[in-house]
This record gives C-alpha cells, structure tokens and sequence, in this order.
C-alpha cells in the first residue's frame, strides 16, 4: 500500500493473537503507518512470520510467542518490549480461540479455555501494558477485537459469542478507569471475512493457515457466497477493512473516542432481520 500519511509514525503497537487474517492485516498496516510492530503469537511460526516479512520491508518489528492467559508470560512479552523500544503506545488485543458447540454440547473446559482466552487474556493483556503506558505518561490506545456474534443471539457457538459480548462491556468499563490516565480504550467488531487477503499473507508469511471457515464445524454456518447476499453493502468484508478502522482508532484523529464499538460489517448488525438485501424481487 502506497501513499499512506504515517498516522502512527514513532508509536509501537503490540497485537495479540497474530495469525495471516485480521491481526495479521492490522499487523501490516501499522507498520506501514509508521508503527514499530510486536506480534504476539501462541503459534511461534505466526509470530516471527510475521515480523520477519515486515523486517524484510524495512519496517521495525518483533515477534514473541505468548500464551495471553499466563500473567507471567504476558508481563515477560512487556519486558521484552520495553527492553527494545522503551514505550508500548498501542495495544490490539485479538487472542481468541472457537470451539463452535452449542449450549448442550459444551462441556466446562471448553467454556473455560474460550473465555480465559478472549476474555482473561484481554484483562490480562490490558492491565499489563495499560500499566506501561501509565509510568511513562503515555496517553495511548488499545481495541478490543470482538465479533458481530457478541452483539447478537447465535446458535452453536455459546462460549465464544458470550466471551465477545463480554468484552464489548470489558471495553467499556476499561475506558472508564483508564480515561483518567489519558488512555483510550475501544472495540472493533468484525464479522464473517473474506479470506482471500488471509492466504495470500500467509504465502508471503511462508506459514501454513488453515483459514477460519475451514474449521468452522457448526451445522448453522452458512457458505461465504450465502453470507455476502445478507451483507447489506454487497460483500463480505476483507481483513484490510478492519485494518484501516483500526488504524483510525489507534491514530490520533480518534483522541476523543473511548469506550465506543466501531463494528466493520457492512451493516450486517444493523440490518432488519427480515430483510434479504440482495434477493431477488423478480
């Protein structure tokens, strides 16, 4: 991508959860806006894929392998940060993990190991580098990744949907203790993505990814074709959509924006659910 303005030129931005789809665009995009990029990965092949290409381009970036649930891996990633840039301005905390099961079929591990992920790993990722920003008087950003499945009833997939939802409230209530401080905090809600930028990453990455609707196993999912004809917009959207709304939210255009959802859905969320935008009326 040309022509881009450097909205984030001198920050460094730490992201969770990097894979070649939506924290791997945001990932790309950062650090094509000025950004010193860590990636923070539990797959280390993610991590380092990741900071590899973009060091290759010129950019500055670190890959760090992190499991967000365990206090002390998290506050060793910081460090490790710190140690390298000596400031941590952005935090995208995108760590998740979906086992698509409904509310009967889901047993205590499974609710337990998605919400310690999503939502723990959130909390924990938050407080950690909130804290950094805090003894360095830094007035910084961090978004939250939820889904449009945290603002809406969905059928077979209960742990994750509810740790989403639980994080748009998160986002909210972080907003309210860190404003104080000067450190803004909001979510960004994707929704069912056009993966084709995913693999196309994950070729220039050198990693293999298996895609998100590859492991979609719940019977109520519908095909992408399926899914764009209830897109209001037309289609679904790609990860650099969530990218430059990411952007946005972490530059400083956004300075007076905290606690907000900023959904890229191509209105899916806010559609009439009667309403099949591209049916045929012939």
């Amino acid at each position: 991508m040309s022509n881009l303005c450097e909205r984030l030129k001198g920050k460094v931005a730490v992201l969770t959860g990097v894979s070649p789809n939506i924290l791997g665009a945001i990932a790309e995009r950062f650090a094509q806006e000025g950004a010193r990029v860590a990636a923070l990965s539990l797959r280390e092949d993610f991590a380092f894929g990741c900071a590899t290409y973009l060091q290759k381009l010129g950019h500055e970036a670190m890959g760090l392998v992190c499991d967000v649930t365990r206090e002390e891996t998290v506050q060793s990633c910081a460090a490790s940060v710190i140690r390298k840039w000596g400031r941590v301005d952005i935090l995208v905390n995108g760590a998740a993990t979906q086992i698509q099961k409904s509310l009967l079929e889901t047993n205590l591990s499974e609710w337990s190991k998605q919400l310690d992920v999503i939502l723990t790993g959130a909390f924990v990722c938050t407080k950690i580098f909130a804290s950094e920003m805090v003894k360095r008087g830094i007035r910084g950003s961090i978004i939250n990744i939820v889904s449009t499945e945290g603002h809406q009833g969905v059928p077979d997939n209960i742990a994750y949907a509810t740790a989403k939802g639980a994080l748009l409230h998160f986002t909210r209530c972080a907003a309210m203790d860190l404003a104080r401080y000067g450190i803004r905090v909001n979510s960004l809600t994707p929704t069912a993505t056009d993966e084709t930028e995913a693999v196309e990453r994950a070729a220039r990455w050198g990693v293999v990814w298996e895609g998100a609707l590859a492991k979609a196993k719940a019977p109520s999912r519908l095909p992408p074709e399926a899914k764009a004809k209830l897109i209001p917009l037309g289609r679904l959207p790609r990860p650099s959509d969530y990218a430059g709304a990411a952007v946005f939210l972490a530059s400083d255009e956004a300075s007076m924006i905290t606690g907000v959802d900023l959904r890229v859905d191509g209105g899916a969320a806010s559609k009439y659910w009667q309403w099949l935008p591209h049916a045929s009326t012939t």
